[in-house]
């Protein structure tokens, strides 16, 4: 071999950032454990990035049709109900004059950006969650807007790096005889980054983009401060050295978490986002210069003979590849579980359990107290999910596709368990894959591999898909990149 190629691609791109941070006080509980309602203060902002990905070929002066444009959206927040999520679409798309199905809005998923439920109106702080959404909505209107003014020709460089701040989070507790979610050290784990670096036509940096799997739950239920958790410092980090947006795009992390969390310190998700960021910042540097390829040049005589390479420009055969464009949406029809749970039962459990809060609260029994306000917590968000399943037997899961060049971008919807993106790598290689979850939010919850469920996971107990529904996805899939590649 003598040359080394890195995946690239030419296409046009815009990116817009705008701070998207609620106010002190607003409705903060994400957790059933907590034991506050409003957010004290901000430990560091929230943000919105739109990237904005366009055909290298189609002209700058016309409306782009849906199949020349894919919007991509990085929102700080858990995610939202299908509700909140519709509204907040609907009104981008009419602000922003983007078709539906071009707008895709992913998560970065932390937990401590608050649970924003217009249901909760009624509780401390929920009385700012409706002029919150509002004003979200139209401030990612904006972003949007701006993003696509800003599109201009760019090269996409492809890279990888390593991190082992992910770790597998479902802990088998010998003691208590159940699996818990937390950091199991013998579980399998991915620590794949997956770098994109977007660079202008005079080579300046214009954006950096992070894909990587980790759940952001460094902060837990005694963080009472609005924070991206370790996105945030990440990104600080980042951009400090880069001077570009850095944006961070959550992948496949059902079953992966940090290796510490669930805290209430601010400084561990600092340390988490930085550990992130260093590993980030040299698979930035590994990276060769736009529209290159490292080839070897021949033998110099020292006192070795001595082989040396060097970077050389594409020719103009090769260009023309990496303007490919393709997009695909498309939906697949996975099973609902056979046993899922009612909404009469879940309602009737939710008057159990806080009957029960009532009761230990009157008897001064706190602890008994929290534990069953946490469970009447899990019975509210479980009619949240059930009050909005699509009818019938199959929920339609909706996935994007779009290819840039020699690279895919594929964005899903649901908390998928990290051995899709491990599987969809391994079935093609050298082929950069970026993967987006909680595609416009998550309405379908988890999707676990077949071999967990039946064993009291977490995951799988509010997961509402059967199970072999993940492997069913993960088919579909395959194919279709199979499909774009072969275009």
């Amino acid at each position: 071999m003598t040359t080394v190629e890195t995946p690239q691609a030419r296409c046009n791109v815009g990116v817009a950032r705008c701070d998207i941070t609620p106010p002190p006080g607003i409705y903060h509980r994400m957790w059933g454990a907590a034991a506050h309602d409003r957010a004290t203060g901000v430990h560091r902002p929230l943000t919105a990035t739109a990237v904005v990905f366009r055909d290298p070929a189609h002209p700058f002066n016309e409306v782009p049709q849906a199949t020349a444009e894919q919007v991509l959206v990085a929102v700080d927040h858990c995610l939202l109900w299908a509700p909140e999520m519709n509204a907040l679409l609907t009104t981008v798309c009419q602000q922003a004059s983007v078709s539906r199905e071009s707008l895709a809005v992913n998560f970065s998923h932390t937990h401590a950006a608050g649970l924003m439920d217009r249901k909760r109106s009624h509780l401390p702080g929920g009385e700012l969650i409706a002029e919150y959404l509002e004003g979200l909505a139209v401030s990612i209107a904006r972003v949007v807007q701006a993003a696509r003014q800003q599109a201009q020709p760019a090269i996409i460089t492809f890279g990888a790096g390593r991190c082992p701040l992910a770790a597998h989070r479902d802990f088998p507790d010998l003691a208590s005889k159940q699996i818990v979610c937390g950091f199991n050290p013998d579980g399998p784990t991915d620590d794949t980054i997956v770098i994109a670096r977007i660079s202008a036509s005079d080579g300046r940096l214009l954006a950096c983009i992070v894909n990587y799997a980790c759940h952001p739950t460094t902060l837990a239920w005694d963080n009472t401060l609005i924070s991206p958790d370790f996105p945030g410092a990440m990104r600080e980090l980042v951009e400090g050295s880069t001077g570009a947006p850095c944006v961070f795009l959550q992948g496949a992390s059902g079953d992966i978490g940090p290796r510490e969390g669930f805290v209430g310190d601010t400084a561990v998700a600092d340390r988490n986002g930085r550990q992130l960021g260093h590993s980030v910042l040299a698979a930035l540097e590994a990276l060769p210069p736009p529209l290159t390829r490292f080839a070897y040049k021949g033998p110099t005589i020292s006192g070795a003979t001595i082989g040396t390479w060097e970077h050389r420009p594409l020719r103009a055969e090769d260009l023309a590849r990496l303007e490919r464009w393709h997009v695909r949406r498309f939906t697949v029809d996975l099973p609902y579980r056979g046993d899922i749970r009612t909404l009469e039962k879940t309602r009737q459990e939710l008057e159990d359990w806080s009957a029960q809060e009532r009761a230990a609260r009157a008897a001064g029994d706190a602890a008994r107290a929290a534990d069953c306000r946490a469970m009447a917590e899990r019975m509210t968000r479980w009619l949240t999910r059930l009050e909005v399943l699509p009818p019938g037997p199959t929920f339609p899961l909706p996935v994007v596709m779009w290819q840039t060049g020699q690279a895919i971008w594929l964005a899903l919807e649901g908390e998928l368990y990290n051995v899709f993106q491990r599987e969809l790598r391994n079935r093609f290689p050298g082929v950069p894959i970026v993967f987006c979850t909680l595609l416009n939010g998550s309405r379908c919850t988890y999707l676990p591999t077949a071999e967990a469920y039946g064993k009291g996971i977490y995951q799988e107990s509010i997961a509402v898909l059967a199970a072999g529904s993940l492997e069913m996805l993960l088919a579909s899939v395959t194919t279709q990149v199979q499909q774009m590649l072969e275009v």
